[in-house]
């Protein structure tokens, strides 16, 4: 393997074969129903994860990785070969993870650990994970990789929406009764990163507008720009991601090939089934 080993955690929403194709370790954020622990991609799959939910009428919480996860994937690359790591973890503002990650360095002071926070999350932080091993297996120093993934963070935005609110009722985040007052209005609520969060960025009336808003406001963001890089995302919705992606692409041609994903249960738990929504990055506006 490289030099320089990728870390990240599931809460980047890296497929599985994507990430092993570029050897790059996933430590899996944990979701807990009471006393019982399940790692996210191991454990527990969005299908499972909501049918238990519906089930048992309440939210599981969820959990960062303890830092003996982390030490564990640092500790098993560097006996594959790695002499140093580059750690990208879920933004230090919805997650403990980024500490965890850098208490797990303690364990190895002699060794070359960076632990980045990407202060974003899902495949806006997997497609730093990625341009940082790609750039290293064509070459680039830890150092160099480093870089590229924080110009590309810079350079990428996400816009989703969700199909409901009922989960973020169950959570406490939103009243019940204005949760239900959105369920009967068919308010669809829109999606964005801001300050390392994913917060709500507007409210739109059905489906159907909300999508045509992801798009607009995505449009807007690329200004015209080349697309680099795109995910679609989705949670247990992937029928209504493919009708997402043929009206998006109308308004954001890309030339390469669009990545399908599913958010991780570390982070569906909290936005619910039925989000669709996309991850893009735009060109480099100095190039």
């Amino acid at each position: 393997m490289s030099s320089t080993a990728i870390v990240t955690d599931t809460d980047s929403d890296i497929p599985e074969e994507l990430a092993a194709k570029h050897n790059i370790r996933q430590v899996p954020i944990t979701v807990h129903f009471g006393d019982e622990v399940l790692e996210t991609g191991i454990d527990i799959d969005n299908t499972q994860l909501f049918e238990r939910i519906d089930r048992e009428g309440k939210l599981p919480t969820t959990a960062a990785p303890s830092p003996g996860k982390f030490a564990a994937a640092y500790q098993s690359v560097f006996e594959e070969g790695a002499d140093s790591v580059i750690c990208f973890c879920v933004s230090g503002e919805v997650s403990a993870t980024l500490g965890a990650a850098v208490a797990a360095c303690e364990e190895f002071p002699e060794r070359d650990i960076s632990v980045i926070d990407t202060r974003s999350l899902s495949m806006a932080q997997g497609f730093m994970a990625l341009a940082a091993a790609e750039a290293v297996e064509k070459g680039a120093s830890k150092e160099q990789a480093i870089e590229i993934a924080k110009d590309l963070g810079s350079r990428t935005h996400l816009y989703a929406s969700l199909a409901t609110l009922k989960y973020l009722a169950m959570s406490g985040r939103v009243g019940h009764l204005v949760a239900g007052m959105a369920n009967v209005l068919n308010v669809k609520p829109i999606l964005t990163i801001q300050e390392g969060k994913l917060d709500l960025l507007e409210r739109v009336r059905t489906q159907k507008k909300a999508s045509a808003r992801v798009i607009e406001l995505a449009s807007q963001a690329a200004e015209g720009k080349p697309i680099e890089r795109m995910a679609i995302l989705h949670i247990c919705a992937l029928e209504q991601a493919r009708e997402f992606e043929a009206q998006l692409v109308t308004r954001m041609p890309v030339s390469g090939s669009i990545l399908y994903t599913e958010m991780s249960a570390g982070l569906s738990v909290h936005a619910g089934a039925g989000l669709v929504g996309v991850v893009f990055v735009v060109g480099d506006s100095s190039e």
